[in-house]
């Protein structure tokens, strides 16, 4: 008799129980499978893919670092959805599944205490507050480091909180701009969080952002004006584990793993195909 596999159960298990913790925000959350348990149970994947969630079906959602096409992502949900732990699993599965002289990541944060994790780490390019003179200069230094790039090293712009943005100098937001515009034909890959009740203070930079992925978000007008398509449902995502983004003419759910530590933060290649 073949052993179940307790991943798998684990996920069958969210996905069943998603429709009735999103009606009870009372219910206790689902604990999905540990990023450890989700790459083991996924096997080798291609050195140049991004790892970015599980589909309802078990299928890895990934992001080719070699295809420019999907452009910058945009990560946006309200306060709680999970934005941040999106960008924490990011930045945990470079450092489990990459050799930093492939991925790296820096991040540009408000709260650099949340990342004590992975601030380390060799895949580390560092942990930069956002009201710090610092943050300005490793934007700077990057898009120096992508017009000059020409090795096959990718790095990864974690950016929690899009609108910190508007504190910078001129030079910072031209160097942001550029590399929105052109950073990921150069290997850099801008990923920005963004609180949808803010949306207005940064209208600007909002069309710089090929690829949207949404986190639970409670107001319908907030909905409808940032996926500007039907379907979406954001209300019935559960927060700090659950996300959709567009894939054709379909929403695609998926699941961030838990940490490392036990926390929630979560081949369908939505993305690279």
């Amino acid at each position: 008799m073949k052993k179940p596999n307790l991943y798998s159960l684990a996920l069958e298990a969210l996905v069943e129980l998603a429709p009735e913790i999103a009606a009870s925000r009372e219910n206790p959350l689902p604990v999905p499978p540990s990023l450890e348990e989700v790459l083991a149970s996924l096997g080798p994947l291609p050195p140049q893919v991004l790892f970015l969630g599980l589909a309802d079906d078990g299928l890895p959602v990934l992001l080719n670092l070699h295809d420019p096409v999907p452009g910058p992502l945009l990560v946006s949900g309200d306060a709680g959805s999970g934005k941040t732990a999106f960008l924490q699993n990011i930045a945990e599965a470079v450092v489990a599944m990459h050799d930093p002289a492939d991925v790296q990541f820096g991040v540009v944060t408000a709260y650099p205490e949340e990342w004590d994790e992975v601030d380390g780490s060799a895949h580390c390019a560092g942990i930069f507050p956002s009201h710090h003179k610092s943050a300005m200069d490793f934007i700077l230094s990057l898009g120096a480091w992508a017009h000059a790039n020409k090795t096959r090293q990718s790095v990864i712009l974690l950016l929690d909180d899009l609108t910190r943005i508007e504190d910078a100098d001129q030079e910072t937001k031209d160097n942001l701009r550029w590399l929105l515009l052109r950073g990921v034909s150069r290997k850099v890959w801008p990923i920005a969080t963004l609180n949808p009740g803010m949306t207005q203070n940064i209208l600007p930079w909002l069309d710089l952002f090929r690829t949207r992925i949404f986190g639970a978000i409670m107001d319908d007008q907030n909905t409808e004006f940032l996926t500007k398509l039907p379907g979406a449902e954001l209300d019935s995502l559960i927060p700090g584990i659950q996300f959709t983004m567009r894939e054709g003419t379909q929403w695609l759910r998926f699941w961030i793993p838990q940490n490392d530590r036990g926390e929630p933060h979560g081949t369908r290649n939505a993305l690279v195909r």
